[in-house]
């Protein structure tokens, strides 16, 4: 860490800081995929399989309903995280800056040196140059392979990396996977090269929603004009560049502090210069604060672009407020969504039933010594949402008022059923019993099928367990007593 004139540290950078943040968000976007807790991953959304992975925990597509939930978690999050730190997200979270900085910031000027200082972006390298033409030829087949990772890295939270390194073996056959990772490869090239921070300024809608997210305690990068001095004027919204140099700062403002060197200007991503003051196109990456961090820092001074709010630079009325109504709320709401979302997936189902009734109503048969048997059919659609194949069966429960059994005639033993895939079963339920004595008209007898899988013992499982309603239709007394 660097000193001052007067021996004071220099703080570390803002960029270093912004650097180890887009390190961990590639390393956890690169790895997360990879890691399997009982055979899931943390986020898998995959149409190939019809399953959702959300925390380890697998979710079948009928449960799409958590998807809004993680979205809306999302969202009032960069929400809440604007209104606290402005574009906090899209100088330090954001994929696009966390691209363009591994392009420029390493290919380009670390590893080529086709670009001079990391503390000049707004001047591009020379290309009338043949060597540079070569480094930059060099840049973006390096760019190119790592685009393809990263289309690579999209798609395994749609499809396990694993079954994705499968298919690729086969590209005829998944001509969609493939189409969806070059495409992903080749926007990547021509956002990141080319169009630059161009998409952030023009073609990402998140610059227009800021401005009206903003209050006057929204931190963001800021130059202080008390100190450094005016330099531009606002005419009818349009900034006037008052002074390009120093004498003449010093002739319009004796005390003011800024030396005009511009370094807050030349090392801006976005190209703006932020003693204009609040504008869309800033990121809040803070290279900025960090140039004239440098440059005053030398001079024993403190800098004169902060992370600060208007409320403390510009208006100088206090102190920012950070945990202020507006940014509680945003607190209320994410924790009511967490516990809404905690709640709906620990209902998650172990198994799926669909019962649908036959198309006739019962049927009588005659037995000996005057006895009868009323026969109800069903379809049974079953789907097993575990990773393993499993055994299920059921059970009936009749109401308390009714005096009878309904006993299961077919099928008469547990059978197999293999993960995601729908199974149909025709199921038969018989009873000997009069279980109603109705004069006028059939009875439809509510009933509980209750859907279990067998454990390694051979015993109902606990936990894959569920319960479906449906009737089984009784005959009214002369049906049923010409049947005896």
């Amino acid at each position: 860490m660097s000193k001052d004139k007067k021996g004071t540290e220099i703080p570390k950078p803002w960029r270093m800081k912004r650097y180890y943040a887009y390190a961990i968000a590639t390393a956890v976007a690169l790895i997360l995929p990879w890691i399997h807790i009982n055979g899931h991953q943390f986020f898998l959304l995959s149409f190939d399989k019809m399953k959702l992975d959300l925390a380890f925990v697998e979710f079948d597509m009928q449960q799409l309903y958590l998807m809004p939930f993680l979205l809306m978690l999302m969202f009032i999050t960069i929400f809440g995280m604007t209104v606290m730190g402005g574009r906090v997200f899209c100088g330090w979270v954001c994929p696009q800056t966390t691209f363009r900085v591994i392009y420029r910031d390493l290919i380009e000027t670390k590893l080529l040196h086709l670009r001079k200082r990391i503390g000049n972006k707004q001047k591009d390298p020379d290309m009338s140059l043949a060597e540079n033409k070569v480094k930059k030829v060099i840049a973006i087949l390096i760019w190119t392979v790592l685009a393809l990772l990263a289309g690579a890295d999209f798609m395994w939270y749609f499809i396990p990396p694993e079954t994705f390194f499968q298919y690729l073996q086969h590209p005829a056959e998944h001509g969609t996977m493939l189409g969806f990772v070059l495409g992903i490869a080749a926007f990547l090239i021509y956002d990141i090269v080319f169009l630059k921070e161009n998409f952030c300024i023009y073609v990402c809608p998140y610059s227009r929603v800021q401005s009206v997210l903003y209050d006057e305690h929204t931190v963001m990068a800021l130059y202080d004009e008390h100190r450094g001095g005016k330099i531009y004027e606002d005419d009818h919204g349009v900034h006037k560049k008052l002074v390009t140099k120093q004498k003449d700062l010093r002739a319009m403002d004796p005390s003011s502090e800024c030396t005009t060197c511009e370094k807050c200007v030349t090392v801006c991503p976005t190209h703006i210069d932020i003693r204009q003051g609040l504008q869309l196109e800033c990121i809040n990456c803070l290279e900025c604060v960090d140039a004239c961090t440098t440059v005053m820092g030398k001079l024993g001074k403190p800098s004169l672009v902060t992370w600060s709010s208007d409320y403390e630079i510009v208006e100088r009325k206090g102190k920012t407020k950070y945990f202020r109504p507006k940014i509680l709320g945003y607190m209320g709401i994410l924790v009511i969504l967490m516990v809404a979302l905690a709640y709906m997936s620990s209902t998650k189902e172990h198994m799926l039933l669909n019962i649908n009734k036959g198309t006739r109503l019962y049927d009588l048969k005659s037995m000996p010594n005057h006895k009868f048997k009323v026969e109800n059919s069903y379809i049974f659609l079953l789907q097993n949402t575990e990773g393993k194949p499993m055994k299920f069966y059921f059970s009936v429960i009749t109401p308390k008022n009714i005096h009878g059994t309904i006993k299961i005639m077919k099928p008469s033993e547990p059978f197999r059923v293999v993960p995601s895939v729908k199974k149909k079963k025709i199921v038969t339920l018989v009873t000997t019993d009069v279980l109603v004595d109705n004069k006028r008209k059939d009875t439809l007898i509510p009933i509980k099928i209750h859907a279990y899988a067998l454990d390694k013992n051979g015993k109902p499982d606990k936990i894959i367990s569920i319960y479906r309603e449906t009737t089984f239709a009784f005959p009214k007394e002369d049906i049923l007593n010409k049947a005896r």
